[in-house]
């Protein structure tokens, strides 16, 4: 059976596919930065693929943020759950496929969700990030990150309206004019997404498209290490320097509060265990405080 249900995500490909998708078969034209490359990328908070190439992005960002923007869209992963296909009928199928998943990319996710409080949809909270963007693009994506943080390590459904507030809140967010929008403008904005992914012929999810200031498109489909981006960078603009930063866990927690394992092994050059061991000692330090999941942990600084 060929798997077509764009919550199953086949691991080895890294992709979140949705069925019967058309690839385009002319470029479409994108929004370039002012920055030499704009990077659009199209996503969804509960696309488990996409939260397993945080790592590889949040590096981009700290090598490359100089010479990119990254533009994200909602893909709209789950309308709803009106099919039956690639083996999932409902919402109980995927929690032992984000299990394993989890454990393929070595990041922390509960699929226990799905058990215990399921989504209806991706799209209210994909709408909700629509929201968080009319009022503050570097907060909105405080805000995508929280949520993801809630479905796949807190077990929460960010389809309900206490977690998209309280995530508004804890990303600076006015979360009264967030709901105002959510029921306005920001539906527009996703339709928007919806209708540029259509003409991208986007089939799943991440979908990564790169380009220059003249229109030449790199595309990275599904997940690729982290050469993939920067190979796709530097074909398009050679001149792109790589930055160098400080390694140090201050640093990287003072940039990013909160942090996989396999997030500050990326970001660290340590190894996995190594990490891991570093993170621990911090903990006992009373530097960070930890949230242990049945397939990882979610690291956080403590503020003073």
């Amino acid at each position: 059976m060929v798997n077509n249900n764009p919550l199953l995500c086949d691991p080895e490909t890294g992709i979140c596919e949705l069925p019967a998708q058309q690839t385009a078969t002319a470029p479409v034209s994108v929004r370039v930065d002012k920055k030499p490359l704009t990077i659009t990328y199209f996503t969804d908070p509960i696309c488990s693929t996409c939260w397993g190439i945080e790592p590889q992005l949040r590096k981009l960002k700290l090598e490359y943020g100089d010479g990119i923007h990254i533009d994200y869209h909602m893909g709209g992963l789950l309308p709803d759950w009106s099919y039956n296909s690639g083996g999932i009928s409902k919402p109980s199928d995927v929690a032992h496929h984000w299990d394993e998943v989890s454990r393929y990319y070595q990041m922390p996710i509960d699929g226990d969700v799905w058990l215990e409080d399921p989504l209806h949809s991706s799209y209210p909270p994909s709408i909700a990030f629509k929201a968080a963007q009319l009022q503050d693009e570097k907060k909105a994506l405080v805000f995508l990150r929280i949520i993801r943080e809630m479905v796949f390590l807190e077990k929460k459904n960010i389809t309900k309206w206490e977690h998209l507030s309280k995530a508004a809140i804890d990303a600076g967010l006015d979360a009264v004019k967030l709901k105002q929008d959510y029921e306005g403008p920001a539906q527009e904005r996703f339709r928007a997404d919806l209708e540029l992914a259509r003409k991208l012929g986007v089939r799943g999810f991440p979908s990564v498209y790169i380009t220059d200031m003249t229109g030449n498109r790199e595309f990275i489909y599904g997940f690729k290490p982290y050469a993939a981006y920067e190979t796709g960078i530097t074909k398009l603009y050679p001149k792109a320097g790589k930055r160098p930063y400080d390694t140090s866990w201050q640093y990287l927690f003072n940039t990013y509060p909160t942090l996989t394992t396999r997030e500050f092994a990326e970001l660290s050059g340590l190894s996995f265990q190594e990490a891991d061991q570093q993170l621990l000692r911090l903990v006992h330090q009373q530097m960070l405080t930890s949230l242990v999941t049945k397939n990882g942990v979610l690291w956080k600084r403590i503020t003073r």
